[in-house]
């Protein structure tokens, strides 16, 4: 056999090429490249070639000795003893010393390649006892991919150590302490509460102590914020004993008791938010944040980020070392769920990096009933963080210790590199998915050895039972005095009447208020002095001089130069003067989504790049000195991830204007648990105000399915309980005051705004500085160009479909017996506004609701229910499967046959 085809985990020829790289500039190579090749060198001097000059027997098997090592580096974490309940799958090739061309007479043999594992030239057996202790036993990690050799070496120098450094007595109990919270609580409630759901943390109790000594470590680092994300296994224990969400509240959330407030909903323990404020015991002060997170398990993650990035952004003067995001996943939930994969791509994008975030993985081998086997294709639930090279320790759940020093190493490294850093914590659910579950139905050789298994907190204390650190008395002393003071809170909590659900993040929302039905009876006063306009205008649409710019965009801005002279403007100007108000009046404005800088429709350019070197100039960022930030990022493709990320960040800036724009309307679809399970949700289940607004372009003009409807329907069937707005405007001056309107009022609600396409450059829709400098957003707009006495059909419509019938009325000459009425806002219905124009017209006239959709799209059916003043009609698209035909012909065809359907009901004019 030939001595140089033995198996391999190293790569022979690369460590040759680094030697050569090394004979030629001993600098040119890593320092401990550099201290092995200085021994090897040592070597080779001392030993004559052999016959014919073939390199020594001894030379070849330094090299084999480090291609050993590099094994361990690259492949030691699938050969590890981090699974506490199962067996590991078998990987071939084994790192046995055979498969590296090594002999067991090798094991006695000192080698220079001691050097590069920091341990000195040492003997075989030596050599290997020091690689197994730091990649196979509790602890595995995966990081030799990563690209950039200071972070690959700053790990190698924390995992590779000489000598371990050894945890306090003091430590060590505190440690205890922390598992043995964790652990009674877990069996209080399994007691008190019987067959309750709770998402037991039983078998995962190691992540409670593991929290504890981040945010402690953290303090010491700088770090003043934590901002968390979990689904629902462990959530009341982090709660209880890391946010110290008192006993009591919780044990009264497991009573069901009502509400205090009648009409709020509320949502299961398990799902709540909370905000703490908790002293380290060196006696500094971490702020701590745990998102609300519904049963969508990682959609609470964008939402971290956001809030995250708000609090970077406003308070923390961008220093992304004194906050923390923490993602707490479950291992089916990371490996299944696409918004992982999204939010993971948005850790280093300009526009949402928040300085690396610790993931965990609270790993318990199995999906509700569906075996690790059957949720994943990867090696590990984890694996897609490799692909933002990120490192990943696998830690054994039950050696609470290593799980602890993990997570110490895990956040040095996010504060170092400012990057994500993954942490699989291998351990197991004690019970089925959830309390009232029967495992062995599904997984009955898994939960016989389950049903056997020690926990965390017995095994750790008879580790330290065994090192003479407690008796085990003192372990029985320390359960029944937490276990009495359970027993305590839980007779408090009895005589709790009603629950209270209190704002996540309710110290930020301190002097808003709950909205109330009459607060829409009438927008607020929304104008700007029309000499501050005016100022304003001439401000974004100046270029700063001594630049090259493209010769278009010169244009644009003096056509826009233009509009304001002539006192006519677009759909882009009355939008960027709602911008460059609010900046002006201290109001930080953030927009994200897809091409959103130069706008889909090219009509927004908030930012414009100079020909030559692409420099980004901002001109609503050149107002003033004393101006707030507009923050605009094209986002990378993703509807999910960003519009939770961005949903998140409005959470954090109630003062600010915060928007996702979608490419087109409907591809909002892909965020729609977003929509569903937060955005129209939250402030009925969980008591939380947020004012994001939607940008969803709409309308029908023959561009297809897929480009013409923002699913209007959808957003008005999750309306109820005042919980968000719902729009369609049809001038600039309106779609300003709409914007405006966001941040003038004591209360906070999402704002969904179905935005034009034909509108943005169309002659009709157009508006003065007047319409701008006063006034407020008109929920509906009557009719003007029409007597009230002639008219006997009043046509409502919203949006750009609005033009359309102008239009077909001048092209025929029709009457002025059909008055065209816009309901620029839909959600909350302008009840008042809408039987105002009754008793205007007549509750006896005829009354049609048209629109562009298909009639079981769109408004209709909302109008229907929720108007009731008078009879109804529509005229519509027929009710389709498809929002709109993909030929252009066809459209028109459709199109003409509602327009004409409206003219049925005109009466020829009469000059």
């Amino acid at each position: 056999m030939d001595k140089f085809s033995y198996m391999s985990n190293g790569d022979v020829n690369a460590i040759e090429e680094l030697y050569n790289q090394y004979l030629a500039d001993v600098n040119s190579v890593d320092e401990g490249w550099r201290t092995f090749f200085e021994g090897f060198e040592f070597a080779r001097k001392n030993f004559d070639l052999e016959a014919g000059g073939a390199i020594p027997e001894n030379v070849q098997k330094e090299f084999r000795v480090l291609s050993l090592i590099n094994g361990y580096r690259t492949r030691g974490h699938l050969f590890t003893k981090t699974n506490p309940v199962r067996e590991r799958r078998k990987y071939e090739p084994t790192l046995d010393i055979s498969n590296f061309g090594l002999e067991k007479s090798d094991l006695d043999v000192v080698f220079q390649a001691g050097e590069e594992v920091g341990i000195g030239p040492s003997k075989l057996s030596e050599i290997i006892a020091h690689l197994e202790e730091n990649y196979c036993d509790s602890v595995g990690l995966e990081y030799t991919y990563i690209r950039h050799p200071e972070r690959v070496e700053w790990l190698r120098k924390k995992i590779e150590l000489k000598e371990r450094p050894e945890l306090t007595i003091e430590q060590k109990k505190h440690i205890l302490h922390k598992l043995n919270q964790a652990s009674v609580f877990e069996q209080f409630l399994h007691k008190k509460f019987v067959g309750q759901k709770r998402f037991s943390l039983e078998g995962g109790e190691s992540i409670i102590p593991a929290l504890d000594v981040v945010i402690e470590k953290a303090a010491d680092l700088g770090v003043k914020e934590f901002v968390m994300g979990m689904a629902h296994r462990g959530r009341l224990n982090v709660l209880a004993n890391i946010f110290n969400k008192t006993y009591d509240s919780i044990f009264s959330e497991f009573e069901g008791k009502e509400y205090e407030d009648v009409l709020f909903d509320g949502d299961v323990k398990y799902h709540l938010g909370y905000s703490a404020e908790t002293t380290t015991d060196g006696g500094k002060t971490v702020k701590m944040t745990l998102a609300p997170n519904p049963s969508h398990l990682e959609a609470v993650n964008p939402v971290v980020e956001g809030i995250s990035r708000s609090k970077i952004d406003h308070y923390l003067n961008g220093n992304l070392n004194e906050i923390v995001p923490i993602l707490v996943h479950g291992d089916a939930a990371i490996a299944g769920q696409g918004v992982v994969y999204e939010v993971i791509q948005m850790a280093q994008l300009d526009g949402y990096r928040t300085g690396g975030t610790i993931h965990i993985v609270i790993n318990n081998q199995v999906g509700f009933t569906t075996n690790y086997l059957d949720g994943r294709s990867s090696t590990y639930c984890t694996d897609v963080g490799k692909t933002t090279l990120s490192p990943v320790f696998h830690v054994n759940g039950d050696d609470v210790e290593a799980v602890v020093k993990t997570m110490q190493i895990a956040l040095e490294y996010r504060q170092q590199f400012n990057r994500d850093v993954f942490i699989d914590l291998l351990c197991y659910r004690k019970y089925g998915h959830n309390e009232g579950d029967e495992p062995k139905f599904t997984q009955p050789q898994l939960y016989k050895i389950i049903s056997k298994h020690p926990s965390p907190r017995e095994i750790y204390l008879n580790k330290l039972v065994s090192e003479g650190v407690i008796s085990k008395d003192e372990g029985k002393a320390m359960k029944k005095e937490f276990d009495d003071m359970l027993q305590e809170r839980l007779e408090e909590a009895k005589q709790i009447e009603k629950a209270r659900i209190s704002d996540f993040l309710e110290e930020l929302w301190k002097g808003f208020r709950p909205a109330t039905t009459e607060d829409f009876d009438q927008s607020p006063d929304t104008g700007v002095d029309k000499k501050v306009l005016l100022d304003l205008a001439d401000k974004i649409t100046s270029l700063p001089e001594g630049k090259n710019y493209f010769r278009k965009i010169v244009k644009l801005f003096k056509d826009r130069k233009a509009m304001v002279e002539g006192d006519n403007l677009d759909w882009g100007m009355g939008e960027l003067l709602a911008y460059a108000t609010l900046l002006n009046e201290g109001h930080p404005v953030r927009i994200s989504g897809q091409d959103v800088e130069r706008g889909t429709f090219s009509h927004r350019h908030a930012v414009v790049k100079t020909e030559d070197t692409e420099e980004e100039v901002v001109p609503l960022n050149l107002i003033s000195d004393k101006q707030a930030k507009l923050s605009i990022y094209n986002s990378l493709l993703s509807e999910y991830g960003v519009l939770g990320f961005d949903y998140g960040y409005a959470f954090a800036t109630p003062n600010g204007l915060t928007i996702w724009e979608a490419q087109f309307g409907d591809f909002n679809n892909g965020a729609q648990i977003m929509m569903d399970q937060y955005i129209s949700a939250a402030e009925d289940k969980w008591h939380t105000q947020n004012g994001l607004v939607m940008l969803l372009p709409h309308g029908y003009e023959g561009q297809g399915s897929e480009h013409s409807s923002g699913r209007m329907e959808r957003f008005l069937q999750l309306c109820g309980d005042l919980n968000w707005q719902v729009t369609n405007c049809t001038t600039p001056a309106n779609f300003f005051h709409l914007l405006r309107r966001q941040l003038k009022r004591e209360f906070r609600k999402p704002l969904i705004v179905f935005t034009p396409k034909k509108l943005l450059r169309y002659p009709k829709a157009v508006s003065t500085i007047d319409e701008l400098a006063n006034g407020r957003f008109q929920e509906v707009m009557d009719d003007t160009s029409v007597k009230a006495e002639n008219v006997d059909t009043v046509v409502l419509c919203s949006g750009k479909f609005y033009y359309d019938i102008l239009e077909r009325k001048e092209e025929e000459g029709a009457g002025d017996n059909i008055a065209v009425v816009r309901v620029e806002q839909l959600y909350p219905l302008p009840q008042k506004q809408l039987d105002a124009l009754v008793d205007k017209y007549g509750a006896d006239k005829k009354y049609i609701w048209a629109q562009e959709e298909p009639e079981n799209m769109g408004a209709w059916s909302y109008m229907l229910r929720k108007w009731r003043t008078v009879q109804l009609d529509v005229l519509a698209r027929r009710e389709s499967a498809s929002p709109a035909t993909g030929s252009p012909k066809v459209h028109t065809i459709r199109h003409n046959e509602i327009l004409n359907a409206i003219m049925s009901h005109s009466k020829v004019k009469v000059s």
